[in-house]
């Protein structure tokens, strides 16, 4: 993408009302919308993140089919979630957000049991020793995410990797969290739950024609 296009679309990004930008010394300070995003969306629905959100396809495609569910797409690069802002916008769907930050302030930005869900799709594993601390599933995470939903929350991952699939179910199982689903190839196998196949991203849909599996882990927090 050229700067040009960047510089419009974080032009663009300022101007939507449902993206939220705050500075890192905003967040590290005392984040305002922290434990009020009910208010922000004027009702009291459940509320369900999607961490890493890209282009925001997913969390469209979600908020598309439970309006009554508020979405709030999460990611560091707006000239991406850009896309998914404007279709929301354009679709008049008012129960999706999208919101800019490190996911490492994750914790920062919400409130305890403020969610009810998290999505985790087609992360970047970080297969190198030395990434491990960047790994969205990583424990540190895990703890985060623990933090800010609620007692009975779910939480999904949902990749085309392999290693990413295997750690995270390896470290579910070692720190005895519940496990409530987990396949390593969810469209090879009639019994996987609907929430998991029928939303699918671009690069998910470009797997699936070259056959390449797509696992899922559904799971609690109960640290």
């Amino acid at each position: 993408m050229g700067s040009k296009n960047k510089l419009k679309r974080f032009r663009e990004n300022e101007s939507f009302n449902n993206v939220i930008q705050p500075t890192r010394e905003e967040v590290l300070n005392g984040f305002n919308r922290k434990g009020k995003w009910s208010s922000f969306f004027k009702n009291n629905n459940p509320i369900v993140l999607e961490l890493g959100c890209g282009k925001g396809e997913y969390t469209i495609a979600l908020a598309k089919k439970n309006p009554n569910i508020n979405y709030i797409g999460v990611d560091i690069k707006g000239a991406r979630f850009w896309r998914g802002a404007k279709t929301a916008i354009e679709d008049n769907l008012t129960n999706v957000a999208f919101l800019r930050t490190q996911i490492e302030l994750i914790d920062l930005c919400f409130d305890e049991n403020e969610i009810s869900e998290i999505w985790i799709t087609f992360p970047d594993p970080q297969i190198k020793f030395t990434r491990t601390i960047h790994r969205l599933t990583n424990i540190d995470f895990l703890k985060k995410y623990h933090t800010i939903i609620e007692k009975n929350g779910f939480v999904h991952l949902k990749t085309d990797s392999e290693y990413m699939h295997g750690y995270t179910l390896g470290l579910l199982t070692g720190l005895n969290q519940e496990i409530l689903y987990a396949h390593h190839h969810i469209y090879n196998n009639g019994e996987s739950p609907r929430e998991a196949t029928d939303t699918q991203t671009f690069y998910e849909k470009q797997y699936l024609e070259k056959n390449k599996p797509i696992t899922y882990i559904k799971f609690r927090l109960n640290f």
